[in-house]
């Protein structure tokens, strides 16, 4: 399905349209009906009787789907595969992760018209990589990757600011080109990003990559409104494009700032998070994705709590729209690992074991992952299928 957005939308018009373009996005197949439906998730888990878990309550990602996973790269230049969407991070019920990324693949395995055998294998294997982060300290557990994450890996490592200018603002030039991906700013947007810039914390953000000069000047080039995203469409997002340091030396990047709205997922009783929703995100990345965590920063605009962060050319998203059986099952338990790492770091040994049993509890003889985690997805999958259609058919009767 072909999404087809305008040239660029006045400012007054843009709620309508961005609404529009997501109903559309979300219309192209279940699994982006998945990503972009993190409400109907938690209305729907908060609607159950189900007898889940109760975890050591740590900072989860909240909305974890396969989508939400790929290669990022730390201040430093180290890539690794972190959970890089955090919009929805809260301290809470760990096992929630574990139950969304299991309908996200669950959906993805559907999408690849894979039989619903391998759909079981994939949420045992889910388990497994999970459980293997626990089983030891070492940051470094070995695990086999899966055919997609090593052409990710590699695809990361090999990608410069060229690669990323070229796909995210199509030209090395220091202009973001407005049409279907860039909308203009109103002149009071374009102030207040510029003011956002013109402070000490964000100069040392924008410097921060090691190759980078510490006391280099900054100038914000250009801004425009970003139409990114799909369950964020509708929030305020914007590009700016920032030059550092001055003649032969100076050098471009583009800088996401984005809305920290309120988060859907559960929250733990007396968790002692940050009030404001862009330090809460920013907290949650420092400790679910150290990559992320230093390369982010919570702001203000416009009366909007945002946060702001370099896009790194290593920052990209996995391809896995068309598994094969035996990757699908390897993906499951890579991305599960992946998972269960930023869970883990969190906890200390005694934690770590207390949890590591309760996952090893109340398995069938049938199926080697706990029952409440295979009947949510189940019934998540039932949920989401009729919804899909629903939203599908509301969609139709509005573009008729």
């Amino acid at each position: 399905m072909n999404i087809k957005k305008p040239a660029y939308t006045a400012v007054e018009d843009r709620k309508a349209v961005l609404d529009g373009l997501r109903n559309l996005k979300m219309a192209r197949s279940v699994h982006a009906y998945v990503r972009g439906n993190t409400s109907q998730f938690y209305n729907w888990l908060g609607g159950q009787d189900l007898a889940l878990p109760q975890g050591p309550p740590v900072w989860i990602c909240g909305d974890c789907h396969v989508g939400n996973l790929g290669p990022l790269a730390s201040a430093k230049g180290r890539i690794d595969v972190q959970i890089r969407d955090l919009d929805q991070t809260v301290i809470g019920n760990p096992a929630h992760d574990l139950i969304r990324m299991g309908l996200s693949l669950a959906s993805a395995s559907r999408g690849s018209d894979l039989p619903g055998v391998t759909t079981a294998k994939m949420i045992e294997h889910m388990v497994l990589g999970y459980e293997q982060a626990f089983a030891s300290d070492d940051e470094e557990t070995a695990v086999d990757e899966p055919q997609s994450v090593e052409q990710a890996m590699q695809a990361a490592v090999q990608r410069k600011w060229k690669d990323l200018a070229r796909e995210r603002i199509g030209d090395v030039t220091p202009a973001i080109p407005l049409g279907k991906t860039y909308w203009p700013v109103a002149k009071t947007e374009d102030e207040a990003l510029r003011a956002l810039f013109d402070g000490e914390k964000m100069r040392r953000l924008v410097t921060s990559l090691r190759s980078r000069d510490d006391d280099a000047t900054i100038e914000v080039l250009d801004t425009a409104f970003w139409v990114k995203g799909c369950s964020s469409l509708g929030n305020l997002r914007y590009a700016v494009l920032v030059a550092i340091g001055k003649g032969k030396d100076r050098e471009l990047c583009l800088m996401d700032v984005k809305e920290a709205v309120k988060a859907i997922a559960p929250k733990a009783a007396g968790n002692g998070m940050p009030k404001d929703n862009a330090e809460r995100v920013v907290e949650g990345a420092w400790h679910i994705s150290p990559a992320l965590g230093g390369r982010i920063l919570a702001g203000r605009l416009l009366d909007h709590s945002v946060f702001v962060r370099e896009l790194l050319p290593q920052d990209i998203k996995f391809d896995i729209d068309h598994l094969t059986q035996a990757e699908a099952t390897r993906v499951a338990r890579f991305l599960a690992l992946v998972v269960g790492k930023a869970h883990a770091r969190q906890m200390d040994e005694a934690t770590r074991k207390a949890w590591q049993a309760e996952l090893s509890r109340n398995r069938s003889k049938t199926l080697d992952a706990p029952s409440w985690l295979w009947s949510s997805v189940v019934k998540l999958v039932e949920s989401h299928e009729g919804g899909y259609l629903e939203h599908c058919r509301k969609y139709a009767m509005n573009v008729a």
